[in-house]
């Protein structure tokens, strides 16, 4: 049974089976965060869907979409991934326009309202998959946040999660974006729970903090998911650093899935694709180039706890000297 928890909840309580939300507030304590054990970490098949975005047509995107988790469930995958900002623009002014509202469940999802969430919880559900999908632009009164659903195999909403850490840079000679122009970030710590171990979510820009990926290690995680869209000019000099060194620093499996890089001829944002899947130990277990694809894994989850156990960094850290800590609400 899954249970969902209110992304603006105080507390939110893991079952054997289910999802997990901290949400931390202006007036703010540590918590030291408390939860059931994650489930026993075992062999799943994963499948990163790096999928050519349409900066036109949002129904056509719903179209790729779907089809493309249809051609991972055939692969044999047992969790799919769609990439940051799958349904739109990468492009700060066009969020608003292309943003929707994501309903509290999957029974009221419409396509006229929710065109998005209506196809992740239909594909997840007709393919029997666990979804990580990607992220959509979502409104919710006057703000829009950059926003990853969690759908189960029956088709249920297990997760929402908005991306905390807004991509705001200014490279000289590269790329200047201010994600911030146009949304709020989100203040959810991520997690929720399969039959193969417990998975934590970020999007893209997460995973430069490792504050965060070490929060969702100490909260169970055995895989760290984050969708994401790099660019020309950080995609070469970070995409795989971060994905190694977040493997590596956390002793977790890393998967990124990413978009398709757009052509030449057509103006816009351009991704620099790669969608990757790390070990704990760092290694690169499948990738891809810059093209539309599916890559696939098998990981074996248990590794995690193997790894742990042969550098056993979590029991040597210094409690008494320096500590990363959730804050909730007073």
């Amino acid at each position: 049974m899954f249970c969902g928890f209110s992304p603006r909840a105080r507390r939110g309580m893991l079952g054997c089976c289910g999802v997990f939300a901290l949400a931390s507030g202006h007036a703010r304590t540590a918590h030291a965060l408390s939860l059931a054990p994650p489930p026993a970490p075992s062999k799943l098949k994963l499948a990163l869907c790096q999928m050519l975005v349409n900066n036109h047509d949002k129904a056509a995107n719903l179209q790729t979409a779907a089809a493309a988790v249809a051609e991972a469930a055939e692969g044999g995958a047992q969790l799919v991934m769609l990439p940051e900002c799958w349904n739109s623009p990468y492009d700060s002014k066009q969020f608003p326009r292309w943003a929707e509202a994501v309903p509290a469940s999957a029974s009221q999802a419409t396509v006229e309202l929710h065109p998005s969430t209506h196809t992740l919880c239909a594909a997840a559900r007709e393919n029997g998959v666990f979804l990580i999908g990607g992220s959509i632009p979502e409104r919710e009164g006057d703000r829009v946040y950059n926003t990853c659903l969690v759908i189960s195999p029956d088709g249920e909403i297990i997760c929402k999660h908005r991306k905390m850490h807004l991509f705001d840079i200014s490279v000289p000679g590269g790329i200047t974006f201010r994600e911030s122009e146009t949304l709020t970030g989100g203040d959810t710590l991520s997690l929720f729970d399969t039959p193969w171990g417990r998975i934590g979510v970020g999007i893209c820009y997460d995973m430069r903090f490792p504050q965060l990926a070490l929060l969702l290690r100490q909260a169970g995680a055995h895989l760290l998911c984050y969708p994401g869209a790099f660019n020309l000019t950080t995609g070469p000099a970070h995409w795989e650093l971060l994905g190694r060194a977040r493997a590596v620093d956390n002793q977790v499996f890393v998967a990124t899935p990413s978009p398709a890089r757009s052509p030449p001829s057509e103006p816009g944002y351009k991704a620099w694709g790669h969608s990757t899947v790390y070990s704990p130990w760092g290694t690169v277990l499948a990738t891809t180039e810059h093209d539309a694809a599916i890559i696939y894994a098998d990981v074996e989850l248990a590794e995690v706890e193997a790894i742990r156990a042969q550098i056993p960094i979590g029991a040597q850290k210094r409690d008494d000297l320096y500590s990363v800590s959730w804050h909730e609400d007073l």
